[in-house]
């Protein structure tokens, strides 16, 4: 177990998008460490992480929407709860891009209505997940937290929205809120095959040819799941650091913004040429596109030395090992394995 977040044994945390991947390992972080921790559950459509390895039979398990402000203010209110870690989004690029209205009701309208329920109960320290994204493209190479962020599509857009308005609680309120920018974080759980890692996975486990939807070029910068909780954890820690300070006070972490990532950028060509090295199939991917896709961004890669500095965090996991503990789960998770 890392040394981040044991202070959260005995607290009670209200994490939105518990059943997404990196919820899922954010919640077992917190279970691990004797936190209460309670999860807001919209539908019962597919398995989740807490569903898949029982997680959700440790958690108080609340039923309804984000967008729902009363229930959010009972949420907050009836579980006492002094820790909310949202992560709760529409979170698939495409999906965004094409149904641009309820990306902005979730990402953006569910933003400000839980925090200001924050706002309104006095929660003591808040985390709001934004993106890389929010960035939108830069030239240079990596992204550091003082640059503009100038997003251009929906998704990217909405990110960028939950950032700003995530930070405004405590320039203007005083809430103790900071935000992740992260890069593309994966793991064991991810059951939308539509990112790259779940896909090309899925492939290599049933025998096809992983697929490729650019020339293999655009490069992305990794994150592996359980550090991206790591990093949640490390953030909570620096909020409780500025216990007792107001706006316009030096501070660790309140109304800040911070990046977490693996460090480099790889091309999408050499995570494909890892995945099958490292299963041990003799497969050779399938080469489907031209160029970067439509919408998205062919380089991101960010710097993560604000968020070493001011909390010790630094990824633990390199992407070789990410790929075998994620095929790993798979294997022992063959039900879950994308179709």
């Amino acid at each position: 177990m890392s040394p981040f977040g044991q202070a959260m044994r005995g607290r009670n945390v209200f994490v939105t998008g518990a059943y997404g991947m990196l919820g899922g390992w954010l919640v077992r972080a917190l279970l691990d460490r004797g936190a209460h921790v309670v999860v807001l559950r919209r539908d019962q459509i597919r398995a989740s992480l807490l569903d898949l390895d029982g997680l959700e039979a440790s958690c108080a398990v609340v039923h309804g929407d984000l967008l729902d402000p009363g229930l959010l203010d009972r949420v907050i209110g009836e579980h006492e709860i002094d820790t909310v870690l949202h992560l709760a989004a529409q979170t698939i690029v495409g999906t965004a891009n094409r149904s641009a209205v309820p990306t902005f009701e979730t990402n953006v309208r569910g933003t400000w209505l839980l925090m200001d329920a924050c706002r309104q109960h006095d929660v003591r320290r808040v985390v709001v997940a934004a993106s890389v994204q929010a960035y939108g493209g830069h030239g240079a190479l990596p992204y550091r937290e003082d640059l503009a962020l100038r997003p251009r599509f929906p998704y990217d857009v909405s990110k960028a929205a939950t950032d700003l308005i995530a930070r405004s609680y405590w320039h203007t309120y005083g809430v103790p809120v900071a935000v992740t920018r992260l890069a593309n974080v994966y793991g064991g759980g991810d059951l939308n095959r539509s990112r790259l890692l779940p896909e090309a996975i899925a492939a290599v486990l049933r025998g096809r040819a992983p697929a490729i939807r650019s020339d293999g070029s655009p490069e992305r910068d990794f994150l592996y799941v359980e550090d991206a909780a790591d990093a949640y954890l490390a953030i909570c820690d620096a909020l409780d650091a500025d216990e007792g300070r107001r706006p316009g006070d030096e501070v660790v972490a309140r109304g800040e913004a911070f990046n977490a990532g693996g460090g480099l950028p790889h091309s999408v060509r050499s995570v494909i040429d890892a995945v099958v090295r490292v299963s041990g199939v003799d497969l050779e991917p399938d080469v489907r596109g031209t160029g970067t896709p439509s919408h998205e961004i062919d380089r991101q890669a960010v710097d993560a030395s604000k968020l070493a500095a001011r909390t010790g965090w630094a990824p633990r996991v390199g992407l070789d090992e990410g790929i075998a503990r994620t095929i790993a789960w798979y294997r022992e998770h063959p039900g879950a394995i994308p179709t």
